[in-house]
């Protein structure tokens, strides 16, 4: 039953994982004084170059996540962005008692989608992308 549903569930799945980055890219592109101002609260070095950089990961990945098109190569890199990203931003060991609990949650989600990523570059995009269309 599960073999039936393989494709759908792929497609399924890069859109869910694409929907988390599309925004927040689209914000940045858009915001783009503003999301470098947070960028640099974060302690990222070159916080102009690197807001830049993560947006165009954000915009280019899910768009190549949505279409099933370099999905591999997109999602390797989702996972590395993400997994830098979460070490900058969610800091659960070196916030206040009171911030500990969000930002420990928000880390290991991050982690479980970096995991997600992983395993999307591990087993490709699925029948119902560009990728398979093109015999990658």
């Amino acid at each position: 039953m599960l073999d039936s549903l393989k494709n759908p569930l792929s497609l399924i799945g890069r859109l869910l994982i694409a929907l988390m980055f599309l925004p927040a890219g689209w914000g940045k592109l858009t915001a783009f004084a503003g999301s470098v101002g947070y960028t640099a609260s974060g302690g990222v070095p070159m916080p102009e170059v690197a807001t830049a950089i993560a947006l165009i990961i954000e915009i280019v990945g899910s768009l190549a996540l949505i279409f099933g098109f370099g999905t591999r190569w997109a999602a390797l890199a989702l996972a590395l962005f993400t997994l830098v990203a979460s070490f900058f931003f969610h800091k659960y060991w070196a916030v206040p008692a009171e911030q500990v609990m969000i930002q420990q949650l928000m880390f290991f989600k991050n982690m479980a989608i970096v995991g997600g990523l992983l395993t999307l570059a591990a087993w490709g995009a699925g029948a119902w992308s560009l990728d398979a269309k093109r015999g990658n």
